[in-house]
């Protein structure tokens, strides 16, 4: 591990919307050259007050870990702002005392993903308020030109028939405004949930859901901020989100058979989020990308609270050999190898000689290239 200027700078510095830069500071995730407009993906983020979307908001894209949002308050907004591009507060947030974190109004906040891609999250405050004035006064500026909704319920909420009816005006207004926009619901706090339960509840919940959703399609998902299915379902969310996804896909297999890899994961670097990935041979453990993006997120805050950051991994036994490393400047990469023939080094080597191929393939409007079988 080594020293990181800009990190420790980061973290210092309150950087506002509008302040230009540092001398030097790198493009990456949260880096600093705005995109086209074109590449901005308007991202909502609704659902009743107490929910939980700021939590998860916070462990997802401000770097806490899940016991450390009970103390969230405002101090969220001076981490949103240290690590964003940009952020637009028309809001804030208190905690009651019982430790739920309330958003109040809208939160702007700008996310950059894989280069040009910048995700708009707009995360909207759920009390009743705030609610009814989404679907009257406010809402042709809330719901047009939206590319995702993500409406996050409490999966023990005592008001579901008032979460169904919100969440239906939600839909109403998306369906007049940005009907090509993609729906996802998060079942949230599953946790809270006896695990004997929970396939039962949340497939109970499902089901109402879809059948809510219609003429609209909603992908459905169980959450918790204390497990891995919260980065399952954020990649999936973001996945959608990719606009060079299957150029990348092919472009992971190639590389992956090149060197004779079991399997090759790519996460987004800040968030750690897995966006693609790519197996030639059968793994038993289905939850296995968002375990380790978990893990290797907790591991990556260890690092920063030492004033160190993480760069490359190796994990080796028996049976396999996993490598974790800097891929480009936006993502990192897995690769997973079982043959014992091949030297730690040769796959070093061959994972920083594709560093450049996949560099040109974040650049959106640059030329469709493919890693060719050699």
């Amino acid at each position: 591990m080594e020293e990181s200027d800009s990190e420790k700078k980061t973290e210092k510095e309150n950087l506002g919307p509008g302040v230009q830069p540092p001398l030097g500071e790198p493009e990456g995730s949260l880096g600093w050259t705005m995109p086209n407009a074109s590449m901005k993906k308007k991202v909502l983020l609704m659902g009743k007050s107490g929910s939980g979307k700021t939590s998860m908001r916070s462990i997802i894209f401000a770097n806490y870990i899940a016991r450390d949002t009970r103390r969230l308050g405002t101090t969220i907004l001076d981490r949103i702002h240290s690590l964003q591009i940009n952020s637009s507060l028309s809001t804030y947030s208190l905690v009651d005392s019982v430790g739920n974190t309330k958003t109040f109004d809208v939160e702007h906040s700008h996310v950059r993903f894989l280069g040009n891609l910048v995700l708009n999250l707009w995360d909207c405050g759920g009390q009743d308020t705030f609610m009814e004035n989404y679907f009257t006064s406010q809402r042709d500026n809330i719901f047009r030109n939206v590319e995702v909704l993500i409406y996050v319920f409490d999966v023990e909420s005592r008001e579901l028939e008032k979460d169904m009816h919100y969440y239906q005006s939600c839909l109403e207004a998306i369906l007049q405004n940005s009907p090509e926009a993609k729906i996802f619901c998060l079942v949230h706090k599953m946790d809270l949930v006896q695990e004997d339960q929970r396939d039962l509840i949340f497939k109970e919940r499902e089901e109402d859901l879809r059948r809510l959703s219609r003429p609209l399609e909603c992908s459905c998902f169980r959450t918790s901020i204390w497990d891995e299915t919260l980065y399952k379902a954020w990649s999936s969310i973001v996945y959608q989100l990719i606009p060079n996804v299957q150029q990348l896909e092919m472009n992971l297999r190639n590389f992956a058979e090149i060197i004779e890899a079991d399997e090759v994961l790519l996460f987004e670097r800040a968030t750690f989020l897995v966006i693609s990935h790519y197996q030639c041979k059968e793994q038993r453990d289905a939850h296995r990308f968002e375990k380790i993006s978990n893990i290797i997120k907790q591991f990556k805050l260890s690092c920063s609270k030492l004033a160190a950051s993480f760069q490359s991994m190796e994990v080796r036994n028996s049976n396999f050999a996993a490598f974790i490393d800097i891929f480009t400047s936006n993502t990192y990469v897995m690769v997973v190898m079982s043959d014992p023939s091949i030297p730690s080094a040769a796959t070093l080597i061959n994972i920083r000689n594709a560093r450049k191929h996949f560099e040109k393939l974040e650049r959106v409007d640059g030329p469709k290239q493919c890693l060719l079988m050699r």
